[in-house]
């Protein structure tokens, strides 16, 4: 394979928030259009040339404490992530198991995950072909994330549950091959000015409405990646914790980019992103 290097720092296009005038909230359907092969929204995009840093060599200096998110070598058992159902019976026990690892939790459950494989000019009108996701956001707002409690754990639990630290925490994860074609950049929330930079978007399903948020250009956002993480790699990327009283990260933006350092004949992104419900006694 071709190689252009390990660069220390490139600089690439971050697809950045507009809202809609007038204050009016912001929407995106959550499936595309099957014939324009996008997906309705009432806010644009302004693209900004930043400085992403290249961390490899010192990965072990940003943690979700400190930036919202924390790098991990820790091979899967299960491989293949071809199948749904074998995914949520093989990889979910295992994630479950790093999560308590990595964080200290005493209870983790995962809800949902996202299998995303780069076909350029595939249509993402499908859970089954998601791609890569060109735009700065955090998964969950505080409303989204208190709102997973009561949909993901029992009635009688949620209560007691949301008295004591929660989080929710993505694991994403390449598949198959190095991620050097459409890697995922991380912004060090020590950069971010939460209540300006971040602002509520409604996220609609079929059947429901989720919340999350777009993140608004600021000049002063740190970006960072792990240039060519690999299968045997992770990155664990804090989407909400309950703790906002300035001690710890609360969420870090996130997005794919393309690399102007990647080989010409580096195979398309694969990867794997599980999410899950953090708690703490």
């Amino acid at each position: 394979m071709a190689s252009t290097g390990n660069p220390s720092t490139v600089t690439a296009s971050i697809n950045y928030f507009v809202p809609p005038d007038h204050g009016v909230r912001a929407y995106v359907n959550i499936n595309a259009d099957p014939i324009s092969g996008k997906r309705g929204q009432n806010f644009s995009l302004a693209t900004r040339e930043m400085a992403i840093e290249n961390v490899r060599g010192k990965e072990d200096e940003y943690t979700l404490d400190n930036a919202g998110f924390q790098f991990n070598r820790s091979p899967a058992k299960h491989t293949s992530f071809l199948d749904d159902e074998e995914i949520k019976k093989e990889y979910y026990p295992e994630t479950i198991e790093l999560y308590k690892k990595l964080t200290g939790a005493s209870r983790v459950v995962i809800f949902d995950h996202t299998i995303r494989r780069h076909r350029p000019g595939q249509i993402d009108d499908s859970p089954e072909k998601r791609q890569p996701v060109a735009q700065a956001h955090v998964d969950q707002t505080t409303k989204a994330s208190i709102d997973r409690v009561h949909r993901h754990l029992p009635a009688e639990e949620a209560p007691e549950l949301l008295k004591k630290r929660f989080q929710i925490i993505n694991l994403w994860r390449p598949i198959s091959v190095p991620a050097l074609e459409w890697p995922l950049a991380l912004c060090d929330y020590r950069s971010v000015v939460p209540e300006k930079d971040a602002l509520p978007v409604a996220l609609v399903y079929p059947d429901r409405e989720g919340e999350t948020y777009g993140v608004v250009h600021n000049p002063d956002h740190k970006w960072k990646y792990l240039r060519g993480m690999t299968p045997e790699e992770v990155v664990l990327i804090k989407c909400f914790d309950s703790v906002q009283d300035g001690s710890v990260a609360v969420f870090t933006p996130h997005t794919g980019f393309v690399d102007p350092s990647t080989p010409s004949d580096a195979p398309h992104r694969e990867s794997i992103e599980v999410r899950a419900l953090v708690f703490y006694d």
